[in-house]
């Protein structure tokens, strides 16, 4: 998202266009990792995230050497499937690594990666790409796949599958009420982010005195506040996984509709952006707290299922963000955003895990 738009003037396409390439990955990741536990069969489970890290490293190569959009979504194609198989199996990693007493901490550890990892990688990307390109930044995601492998062959016990889940067993989560409700809250909360996320870059390019390093820094922020309101959303997460929720989608929502009206404003949007990092940067470990509080017995395949949600909303809100932005611009977009997450804040007052 942080390096969109030099994407999409590099390979002759609007900005719309270029973002679906993040609804490409979604829709492959969103498939893959619902059926993450019969598609990885009997693999030992440190063996099968080191394969797809593998594969993702290559994949992030391969996009980072198109010269067409065609080359770079196919690339894409195959990092939702490494996606899919890596984040289903790493959320589902905790009781497997974890004592009972411990799990709750466990697999907010967990989701704290991926919640850092989220906040972190725009401005990261787009710092990269200011010093060294669009592709460069492609290249630096590559080598940090081949590090997690590593770490991942270091770090982790073997693993291996001692029994494999049936097709039935895949929907089960959706049964439970409580778990069921979660996935539909992190469904509105990851449209409506990443439909006004997406276009951040080129909204915050309207502003009069915007400059590309200043957006960086303004990135920069974002993510640094993401990473500060993981452990601040984190630690009321586990004590009530619906007040966290709450206290994030009304900051996610007021931080998008405030964007396009403040551009002009440096400090204005520095506020507004640190708002809405620091939200969203504990929605992976609030919403994971929500269906472990809902429904502890069945933490696997509703981690697995949580990833394919979260995934499919990626894909949906990144490209009907894209419509939405081509044909109307930022404000509506950031707009929109806003009012979906606001759905969500609804739908989490009337709801309980």
């Amino acid at each position: 998202m942080g390096i969109l738009t030099p994407i999409a003037s590099a390979l002759r396409v609007d900005a719309g266009v270029a973002g679906t390439s993040l609804t490409i990955t979604g829709i492959v990741a969103a498939l893959v990792a619902a059926f993450a536990p019969v598609l990885s069969g009997r693999l030992d489970k440190r063996t099968l995230l080191m394969v797809f890290l593998l594969l993702l490293a290559g994949a992030n190569v391969m996009s980072a050497l198109a010269t067409s959009f065609a080359v770079f979504a196919a690339g894409r194609v195959l990092i939702g499937i490494s996606m899919g198989i890596v984040w289903a199996n790493a959320g589902a990693l905790g009781p497997r690594i974890s004592e009972p007493a411990h799990l709750g901490r466990t697999m907010t550890t967990i989701f704290s990666g991926v919640s850092v990892g989220m906040v972190l990688g725009l401005p990261a990307g787009a710092l990269i790409e200011t010093l060294g390109g669009w592709r460069a930044a492609l290249w630096a995601v590559a080598i940090l796949g081949l590090v997690a492998a590593v770490f991942v062959r270091l770090a982790l016990p073997a693993l291996p599958v001692t029994e494999r889940p049936g097709m039935s067993g895949i929907f089960h989560p959706w049964r439970d009420r409580g778990v069921r409700a979660g996935f539909f809250i992190t469904a509105l909360i990851v449209m409506g982010h990443f439909a006004a996320y997406t276009f951040i870059r080129p909204v915050l390019e309207t502003g009069e005195h915007n400059t590309s390093l200043l957006i960086v820094v303004a990135l920069a922020v974002f993510g640094l506040a993401g990473v500060l309101g993981n452990f601040w959303i984190g630690s009321i997460s586990h004590r009530s996984p619906r007040r966290a929720l709450l206290i994030a989608l009304a900051a996610i929502a007021a931080g998008a509709a405030i964007i396009p009206f403040v551009v002009d404003y440096t400090w204005l949007v520095f506020d507004a952006l640190i708002l809405w990092g620091a939200a969203y940067g504990g929605i992976g470990v609030a919403t994971q707290a929500w269906n472990r509080v809902a429904n502890p017995g069945i933490i696997e395949s509703s981690s697995a299922m949580l990833s394919g949600v979260f995934n499919a909303s990626i894909a949906v809100g990144s490209f009907v963000g894209g419509l939405i932005f081509d044909e109307f611009g930022g404000t509506v977009i950031m707009l929109g955003g806003a009012v979906v997450v606001l759905v969500g804040w609804v739908v989490t007052a009337t709801s309980r895990p």
